[in-house]
């Protein structure tokens, strides 16, 4: 065991090195190796995750820094995302509960919520709100958190993810909530939201293949979309309006996919947010306009749908 390393400070510093030097991936809550190995070294430590840099020079125990060393070790040779190690992923200012069951929380929605949607809610009352593919529940769960006023519905297909999203509803004590399965809105016959708010897959079948190691311990089923990454968000788009108020939002997350959506829709009005770090592909599209514009939606969601059902021999 490397003698030199006798701080917590040391073993960050560490850690970040070797990270670098292993050609590690980043994305998964934390964008670099120095926050990866500071919260991987406290959470071997047991300390909080903002711990003051005042203890930085406090020295650890020999036990100790094997904890931390066969953490990052973990992380070098397995390629597992920080979040699913600590099992802790911050989200919109709040801990949640990370494990494989669904993708590690990281979208950028997290800014939208924190800022009450505003300018894009421009001061309308919600009533009820909906977030479809809700994973962790971490999305439904905020808004949930930050708005005891609103009912909140949180929605996924998968069984796993909804046992992780009932979890972190126990886990963060909110009352407003409700977690059903659905796939995306086949079990809402009837239920109407002032917004919704959906973060769906949207990686290409492609970029899903590619992905670094560190994305494989992901459910592949919360990132593929398709040859364009548009699978889920044109059923989205084309069934949306059924479930909006007469004044309702939708915010939805395509990533990289918004290049594929604006060439296949130009003539839809999508406002695309700017978030502190720059456009992150996530659109807000007012309810009359996916109604004006549903017919050639629709259109293009039928075909997408028929071309993937499973072909009959009779």
């Amino acid at each position: 065991m490397a003698i030199e390393l006798q701080t917590i400070i040391d073993l960050i510093r560490y850690g970040a090195s070797r990270f670098n030097a292993s050609g590690l991936t980043y994305g998964h809550s934390y964008d670099n190796a120095l926050d990866e190995a500071t919260q991987l070294t406290l959470h071997a430590l047991h300390m909080p995750h903002d711990l003051s840099p005042v203890y930085g020079q406090a020295r650890v125990t020999e036990a100790e820094k094997e904890e931390v060393l066969a953490l990052f070790l973990r992380r070098i040779e397995e390629r597992i995302p920080a979040a699913y190690l600590t099992g802790e992923a911050w989200f919109a200012g709040l801990s949640f509960k990370s494990d494989p069951r669904a993708l590690v929380p990281r979208s950028p929605i997290a800014e939208l919520i924190e800022a009450g949607f505003e300018p894009w809610l421009g001061g309308r009352e919600v009533r009820r709100a909906l977030d479809l593919c809700t994973g962790s529940g971490c999305i439904a769960i905020a808004m949930a958190h930050y708005n005891p006023d609103w009912h909140v519905d949180g929605i996924d297909l998968s069984d796993e993810a909804l046992s992780l999203a009932r979890e972190n509803e126990k886990r963060l004590l909110v009352e407003n909530l409700r977690l059903l399965k659905s796939d995306l809105f086949s079990g809402l016959q009837g239920e109407h939201y002032d917004l919704i708010v959906t973060n769906p897959p949207y990686v290409t079948n492609d970029e899903t293949d590619a992905l670094p190691k560190e994305y494989s311990h992901e459910p592949d089923m919360g990132l593929r979309a398709g040859d364009d990454g548009l699978d889920l968000a044109l059923k989205i788009l084309r069934d949306a309006p059924l479930h909006l108020t007469d004044e309702g939002l939708l915010i939805c997350e395509v990533g990289e996919a918004e290049r594929a959506l604006t060439k296949l829709l130009p003539e839809l009005p999508l406002a695309w947010v700017e978030f502190k770090v720059g456009q992150m592909g996530v659109f807000v599209a007012e309810r009359h306009d996916l109604v004006t514009h549903n017919a050639r939606i629709r259109e293009l969601a039928d075909a997408r749908e028929a071309a993937s059902a499973p072909s009959s021999l009779f």
